[in-house]
């Protein structure tokens, strides 16, 4: 009788996760109360870029903006931080937040659905319809900017949520950048998480550190086998670097910049290509 329950929570389970990333579950919703101390607490000490409240039809959420004074404006760089952050999380996303307006990019950078602290990276999975949500609500902005283009660029979980939503065709996105992408190590989650991969059709870049997370490091063949569908994707690792990317921070923001400028420039080349053969 007991194994016959457990048998029966495991494929609860699984039949939950695979529902709530179909969209066809309402599932559990963010911790407001915890987004809100985010919200003041970033406020407080923000000195670059601006606070702008964008919504969904559920709630309002922060997203922090920034332009850039450089002339042209590429585009806008939107990013996603990682489990359990938020827009000005110190780790990879405030140095991408800072980096990119200095160098002809605008950035967004939004609050993505939490849990409450301390949860587990499964206990996220629900959240991914939300996250899905504020993702059109970011791209609505960046259309409202005019936005000459648009790369998303999400760390960790932030990476898996990015994936998913763009797996669902979320239009008006000209790459995305994972960086320290998970997928669980649990055989049934794995095989769902990597299905988004080979429905991602735009250019992708796929990094991650040597000394990463077990379910970052582990799952990087996987990733890349599934990745290979797309003709655009590209895969790079980080000698020497765990998950934080403490010991050459700007290497990283680096890296990410020159595949997005390579990207996008050879997206701008291509289409002006077209027009000359119209």
């Amino acid at each position: 009788m007991r194994n016959s329950s457990r048998l029966f929570i495991k494929k609860l389970t699984r039949m939950c996760f695979i529902l709530c990333l179909c969209g066809t579950l309402t599932c559990v919703a963010s911790d407001d109360k915890r987004e809100a101390e985010f919200a003041v607490d970033i406020q407080k000490t923000l000195n670059f870029g601006h606070a702008v409240w964008l919504g969904t039809s559920e709630k309002k959420f922060l997203g922090l903006y920034t332009d850039t004074a450089k002339n042209p404006r590429h585009g806008i760089v939107i990013l996603f931080h990682d489990i359990g952050g938020n827009p000005n999380q110190q780790a990879i996303i405030k140095p991408l937040r800072t980096f990119f307006p200095e160098h002809h990019w605008a950035t967004l950078s939004i609050q993505l659905p939490v849990r409450e602290a301390g949860a587990a990276v499964q206990d996220y999975y629900a959240l991914f319809p939300e996250a899905k949500a504020r993702f059109v609500a970011a791209i609505n902005f960046a259309k409202t900017e005019k936005a000459e283009k648009i790369v998303v660029v999400g760390y960790g979980l932030g990476g898996l949520m990015a994936s998913y939503s763009l797996s669902e065709k979320i239009a008006d996105v000209n790459a995305l950048v994972t960086v320290s992408l998970p997928v669980p190590e649990t055989s049934d989650l794995t095989a769902q998480t990597l299905q988004f991969m080979p429905k991602l059709t735009l250019p992708m870049l796929d990094i991650y550190g040597a000394l990463d997370l077990p379910n970052v490091v582990n799952s990087a063949r996987e990733r890349q086998v599934m990745g290979k569908i797309n003709s655009n994707y590209q895969q790079i690792k980080i000698d020497n670097e765990g998950h934080l990317y403490l010991h050459d921070e700007g290497l990283l923001v680096k890296r990410i910049y020159s595949w997005i400028d390579k990207i996008t420039n050879r997206d701008t080349t291509e289409s002006l290509q077209e027009q000359g053969k119209q």
